[in-house]
């Protein structure tokens, strides 16, 4: 069994819905201790994508992934686990809420060849 660490909720976003996931993190700020990462506008690691990134711990993982169940306004998020083998956590240890666009898991590589 593998170790249980925190999670990532990636909230993915384009130009014209930016404004949707700002409005999403800052309810998210406002409700929750979580820590929120940056905005990323172009493509980073294997997302296909803007995202950003919500640090989510085991303690509230259940009520955020609820929350955002039913408050993510359309957009896309991409949940992953951190379990230390990065690239099960993001092709086996995931949940999607929303479209399943294709990750680009070839990036992840690098992090599996100097384990």
């Amino acid at each position: 069994m593998q170790s249980q660490g925190d999670y990532h909720a990636h909230i993915y976003y384009d130009g014209d819905t930016k404004p949707i996931a700002i409005g999403v993190v800052q309810q998210l700020e406002q409700l929750f201790n979580v820590e929120i990462g940056h905005f990323h506008d172009k493509p980073v690691g294997p997302h296909p994508t803007g995202s950003i990134q919500i640090t989510v711990g085991p303690e509230s993982f259940g009520t955020i992934l609820n929350w955002l169940a039913l408050n993510r306004q359309g957009l896309t998020v991409f949940w992953h686990a951190n379990t230390g083998d990065v690239m099960k956590d993001h092709s086996e240890h995931t949940i999607w809420m929303g479209s399943m666009p294709e990750l680009n898991l070839k990036v992840l590589k690098r992090f599996v060849d100097k384990g």
